[in-house]
């Protein structure tokens, strides 16, 4: 837009670096200012805007109180779905004591993933959250070593899945007791990665389905030991037994 023919109120173009200078067609910045008349060439530009009166001064837009609100409220809403949806697809665990030594310490704090097992099935490796079988008021971390069907067999400090010695590079040191064991069809054998001084399945036996809370996600405290949970994979095949067939061609139901 041009100065010719402006109206009485009228659009002016200012720019900073040509204040005192002739007025040229058109500029970049624009400001309103009141009541003023046609300039001719050798007029200058108006004031800057921080020195301009009053008048010029476009009144505040007032402020929406009900919008706010109800943007406060819909913020609310969202954080409380999101706790809400957080806190049922996950928990939070703090390990205590040496049993999953070196893998996890005393005061590591975990996030637990529950919708791994609304999913799926536990795997072999996997290191897992569930409540003791001795005392429903404790929860326990341990790591998945048999499967529903299966054989387990701990000798010199060696353990086997139907007769297939299994790799483990995450214990902390081979266990020194005799195990000979098979799990029923809704059964887990749960070994800690400290062996020797871990209460787990060697001590009270196979954990049921129900009991597993979730699979161990994440080490999200202190902040140099975050980091996802190592889940481990096994290079060696494991012969199924009649019993392991029967119940996945069942379909165990998922928690």
């Amino acid at each position: 837009m041009c100065r010719d023919g402006l109206p009485e109120q009228r659009t002016l173009h200012y720019n900073p670096q040509q204040i005192g200078a002739p007025l040229s067609a058109c500029d970049e910045r624009v400001y309103l200012v009141p009541e003023l008349e046609a300039l001719s060439d050798d007029d200058t530009l108006p004031l800057p805007p921080d020195e301009m009166p009053d008048a010029a001064i476009l009144p505040r837009p007032r402020l929406n109180r009900r919008r706010l609100v109800r943007d406060i409220l819909e913020a609310l809403i969202l954080f409380a779905i999101i706790y809400t949806l957080a806190n049922l697809l996950t928990a939070r665990f703090v390990v205590e004591g040496p049993s999953m030594l070196p893998t996890f310490t005393t005061g590591q704090y975990v996030i637990i993933s529950r919708l791994s097992y609304l999913l799926g099935n536990p795997q072999r490796g996997q290191v897992v959250v569930f409540t003791s079988p001795e005392d429903a008021s404790r929860d326990l971390i341990k790591r998945v070593i048999g499967l529903p069907g299966e054989t387990i067999s701990i000798q010199n400090g060696a353990v086997s899945i139907n007769g297939q010695p299994l790799t483990e590079p995450y214990i902390n040191q081979p266990s020194y007791y005799q195990v000979e064991q098979t799990l029923g069809p809704d059964e887990y054998f749960l070994l800690g990665d400290n062996r020797n001084n871990s209460r787990d399945s060697h001590d009270f036996g196979p954990v049921t389905r129900a009991h597993l809370i979730g699979e161990a996600w994440l080490v999200y405290w202190p902040p140099e030991a975050w980091g996802l949970v190592n889940q481990a994979s096994y290079a060696e095949p494991i012969p199924e037994s009649p019993s392991t067939s029967s119940a996945a061609d069942a379909g165990i139901p998922a928690l």
